[in-house]
């Protein structure tokens, strides 16, 4: 292992998307919604501990999750977890893990990720991350992981790149461009191409590199960080982290940085990546009936195809007659709604806090 990569977990999102399983208190990262016996937090770790020794991991979470990472977590100690007062979107995120990283090893190479990605090839992903590390560190390169897609999806950012290899035969090639989601069509367009890959999320650097480039592009947020910098690694660090993070603006790494930035490069790989973001995206990674269900323990399904019904209880559940449906009952919501508008669950959440209060979400 080389003892100056460290992996940052970024956990601190609610899961909104994943209501009413997510909650507010106990949100996505922290639930086993594969089936698997293990949370997707706890994957995360596991898939990064054959390469990142215990003591250099971080995750960067809200304050009110950090026992339940040290739950799910128990490797790591209570230094380790990074509680951010407020969300504020991925760039903040990073900047205070990489201020952390400046005090403890100046030299220290960063491996970002999301907690909450399906990863089936584990063996080649992390080939892909120690890659894209190695690249980072000769190159003071900025390295994303980028996704070989298999369907015009809109769901996903993507990233073109130019097809001239950085090395011979090497599966990194320097970025062109960031795209957010696409329409339907200009994602056809993309995978038609084959210059576009899907953005994993997952990012690798060196800390001076992403450190000079928050000075670049966003130095209102270097400053506010800096403005901290000998309380890092300290006990006063939470006190002054409460104080200065609600001044943070709310803006992504990809938006802010990334899309800015001039040596930034993307590792291309394939070793079957989503990152479950979606109940439809859960529904295309489960198994499935002859019907093309996915469906809980106990259920009596009746003409009924292409559903995912997911229940917490012993409860026995009888459908019939829908096709292409979400049914959720979890504790105190019963949930039922076509896959076609699962982005609707936004709008569910908002008029049930309007209508009724927080007592759901």
């Amino acid at each position: 292992m080389n003892n100056n990569r460290y992996c940052i977990i970024m956990a601190g999102g609610v899961g909104s998307r994943f209501w009413p399983i997510s909650r507010r208190s106990t949100p996505k990262q922290f639930l086993d919604i594969l089936g698997t016996g293990k949370s997707f937090i706890r994957h995360t770790y596991e898939r990064f501990a054959r390469i990142i020794p215990p003591e250099n991991f971080l995750v960067v979470t809200n304050n009110s999750y950090k026992e339940q990472v040290l739950r799910h977590i128990p490797e790591i100690g209570e230094r380790q977890v990074l509680g951010e007062p407020v969300g504020r979107n991925t760039a903040p995120c990073i900047a205070y893990a990489a201020w952390r990283l400046k005090t403890v090893n100046p030299d220290a190479t960063m491996i970002v990720t999301p907690a909450d990605h399906l990863i089936l090839n584990e063996d080649e992903f992390r080939r892909a991350i120690v890659e894209a590390a190695e690249f980072a560190e000769n190159r003071r390169a900025m390295m994303t992981i980028g996704i070989r897609p298999n369907r015009p999806d809109t769901g996903y950012g993507y990233i073109q790149v130019d097809n001239r290899s950085e090395t011979d035969g090497s599966p990194i090639f320097k970025v062109k461009t960031f795209t957010e989601k696409p329409n339907l069509e200009l994602a056809r367009t993309f995978v038609e191409s084959g210059e576009f890959f899907w953005n994993s999320g997952i990012f690798i650097w060196k800390t001076e590199t992403i450190l000079e480039n928050f000075s670049a592009f966003l130095p209102d947020l270097q400053q506010t960080f800096g403005s901290i910098g000998a309380y890092y690694n300290t006990p006063q660090e939470q006190q002054h982290i409460e104080r200065i993070y609600p001044e943070c603006r709310n803006v992504s790494i990809d938006f802010g940085v990334m899309e800015k930035a001039h040596d930034v490069y993307v590792r291309c790989s394939d070793f079957g990546w989503s990152d479950i973001g979606t109940w439809g995206s859960l529904y295309q990674h489960s198994p499935k009936d002859e019907k093309g269900n996915v469906e809980s323990r106990f259920c009596m399904l009746y003409d009924t195809e292409g559903c995912i019904v997911k229940t917490d209880t012993d409860k026995l559940t009888v459908i019939e007659g829908l096709k292409d449906y979400i049914v959720v009952d979890h504790k105190d919501v019963l949930m039922i709604c076509p896959k076609a508008n699962e982005q609707n669950i936004k709008k569910f959440i908002d008029d049930t806090k309007f209508k009724i209060g927080d007592e759901f979400i």
